[in-house]
């Protein structure tokens, strides 16, 4: 059997990547989030895996996430944090420090890196051209639905601006806010947004990058990491998994009931995960878990 190239080693080699090749032309949408974006050298691994995608013609969106950057810069302003169910209570002030965080500080960083290697990424937010439509969202605790403020679920994707930019060559940047039916911006859950994306992308895969290697074959044992699941599969174990694996499973089961060929789930705090996803076979090192149609 074919093994590819190691990233680093494909790295080394300038122009497009023969290993991509099969996803020349191909819409792949990326999340990233956890650890790596305050990591100033992971930060530059990732932003280098994008570029050599699109140099070798695949049609990259990135979705950020930022909610550690959220929380310090609520933190120096003094604006109190509130969770219900897990979920950051959305208040008009603490929107206000979302929509900062995000499109002015999180978004604009891996522009400006994407950009050193040429004039490649574009930032938008889902509230632009009314990419992401969004319902407002409940928290449900204890059999009880709770208001937990400008928090939104997407419920439709206009994907005219998106397909602008990739037919021309560039590589969106997109933040995690959406417009409301009630024309109110929503803070949106980055996995979830993601997966909406590539779904209506008609994306060939969805990669998250996250903080843990996949899923756990035992959760809460950490010994071992499944490798691939079925939609179906996934389905039966959703409800076993830590709670900050859901939305993450769930965007990934989003998108593949939606028609996107694979999913995966990785750890972004390892050098050119991205590269690892797309050019690494099932079960090795660093691969993560794939989540497949079926």
């Amino acid at each position: 059997m074919f093994a590819p190239p190691h990233p680093s080693t494909l790295l080394s080699r300038p122009g497009p990547l023969p290993a991509l090749e099969p996803l020349r032309g191909r819409t792949v949408v990326v999340k990233f989030g956890g650890h790596a974006m305050t990591d100033g050298p992971l930060l530059r691994s990732f932003a280098e895996d994008v570029v050599r995608l699109r140099r070798t013609g695949v049609r990259a969106v990135v979705v950020h996430g930022g909610g550690p950057q959220i929380s310090a810069q609520l933190d120096r302003l003094g604006v109190p944090a509130r969770f219900l169910g897990g979920q950051r209570v959305t208040t008009p002030e603490t929107l206000d420090v979302v929509r900062m965080v995000l499109a002015g500080k999180v978004q604009r960083e891996l522009v400006r890196l994407l950009n050193e290697h040429g004039p490649y990424a574009v930032g938008l937010t889902g509230e632009d051209a009314h990419t992401l439509t969004v319902v407002r969202r409940y928290a449900e605790v204890g059999g009880e639905l709770l208001d937990i403020g400008l928090v939104g679920d997407v419920t439709e994707v206009n994907t005219a601006a998106l397909d602008v930019l990739l037919d021309h060559g560039h590589v969106p940047v997109v933040s995690p806010l959406g417009r409301g039916t009630d024309g109110e911006v929503y803070n949106v859950n980055a996995d979830a947004a993601a997966g909406a994306l590539a779904a209506a992308l008609g994306a060939e895969a969805l990669v998250v990058l996250t903080d843990v290697p996949g899923v756990y074959a035992d959760w809460p044992r950490r010994e071992r990491v499944l490798d691939r699941l079925t939609a179906t599969e996934l389905e039966l174990v959703l409800p076993s998994l830590g709670g900050g694996m859901v939305p993450k499973m769930e965007s990934c089961l989003r998108a593949v009931r939606a028609g996107v060929r694979t999913a995966r789930v990785l750890d972004g705090r390892v050098p050119h995960a991205l590269l690892r996803a797309l050019t690494g076979a099932p079960g090795e090192a660093g691969a993560g878990t794939a989540v497949l149609q079926g």
